[in-house]
């Protein structure tokens, strides 16, 4: 093996939506968000095995994103579109029978003049300021959009990663003030906040990062490996140096593993001389700088070279990635790049 190995467990995924549907309770639907080709490891497999397996609502990010996965899933589920009815949307929303989440007064106005009678939802802004029609603004819209029949209410909250910020409260209160007494179907809950219990999950709840045991939901089944394959090791000598900028230094005698994977391939070089990859259950540092493709690993302690370390899989998640360079494993799963030998494993209906 050459190329590095990106190994997705399709039954991993679906026992991680049972398990999201499970807490969320029989009374609300369990929707799945694949917006980003379903977080960077392919809409084209897992949308259409949790399609197959009985989910029967997606949402993603834009239109183009809806249009691709109309045709993965078929005709039957229903396709929020997050991003709402934009400028240049309305012929694949109208031809593909598209849900576009109306964000504003003027996306309302520019859905209800192009495509009368459609089918849509609406998004309220309950605090996090990014989408979504703010309280004044909505209640001036709330008449013409109720008599229209929306789909479905929704909002989002900010901070359900962190169980007990005020935040969650705040905008929990906040969707039942903005929504109260209106006889649609209700939102307001991804991953977060399904595990913050069953006052915030409404009638209907859209996991997302918890498909793949992404934190919060790190009581989930890992569902992703990465495996960088071993093309060349070398002996190393104290005072010797490794890789770009003379970055890392031998003290001792080293064996050197070359590994062919780097940021070409969504890598971060911020991994270079702090991130660890694992042969089996077995730690290896990553020594030096990540190089656009190639990262290079001590392997002293081994007994044999092995074929391939593992950066992602069940000793180290996407999350445990991020906190090493400060970011979060979403970025680290939709970063991951095009190069890789995917493969898929489970999934059987």
């Amino acid at each position: 093996m050459t190329t590095a190995s990106l190994r997705i467990d399709l039954d991993a995924i679906l026992s991680n939506w049972r398990a999201l549907d499970a807490l969320s309770g029989t009374a609300t639907q369990t929707a799945a968000v694949v917006k980003a080709d379903c977080y960077g490891l392919g809409a084209s497999r897992i949308a259409r095995m949790l399609a197959r397996n009985g989910v029967r609502t997606f949402f993603v990010a834009c239109a183009e994103e809806g249009a691709t996965l109309r045709q993965i899933v078929g005709e039957a589920p229903e396709i929020f579109i997050l991003s709402g009815h934009c400028a240049g949307d309305t012929e694949m929303i109208g031809d593909l029978s598209l849900t576009p989440v109306l964000n504003s007064a003027e996306q309302m106005h520019r859905h209800f003049e192009a495509l009368p009678g459609a089918a849509f939802g609406i998004q309220l802004d309950t605090g996090m300021n990014r989408l979504g029609f703010e309280a004044s603004d909505w209640f001036a819209a709330a008449p013409a959009v109720l008599a229209a029949g929306p789909k479905l209410i929704m909002s989002h909250l900010a901070c359900s990663d962190e169980a007990d910020h005020p935040m969650n409260r705040q905008q929990l209160t906040e969707f039942k003030r903005m929504t109260e007494g209106m006889k649609v179907p209700r939102s307001l809950s991804a991953t977060g906040g399904i595990l913050l219990g069953s006052e915030f999950h409404f009638d209907l709840v859209r996991p997302g990062i918890g498909l793949y045991a992404g934190r919060p939901f790190e009581a989930g089944t890992p569902a992703v490996t990465l495996s960088l394959p071993v093309i060349q090791t070398r002996e190393v000598h104290p005072g010797e140096t490794v890789g770009y900028s003379n970055a890392w230094t031998a003290e001792t005698e080293t064996r050197v593993a070359t590994v062919a994977a780097g940021y070409a391939d969504g890598l971060s070089r911020r991994l270079g001389n702090v991130a660890t990859l694992w042969a089996g259950d077995i730690p290896c540092p990553v020594i030096g700088k990540v190089s656009m493709d190639l990262i290079t690993v001590d392997i002293t302690h081994l007994d044999e070279v092995p074929d391939a370390l593992d950066l992602i899989g069940p000793n180290q998640r996407v999350d445990a990635i991020g906190d090493l360079i400060g970011t979060i494993g979403y970025e680290i799963l939709t970063s991951l790049g095009h190069r890789y030998q995917r493969s898929y494993v489970g999934g059987a209906a």
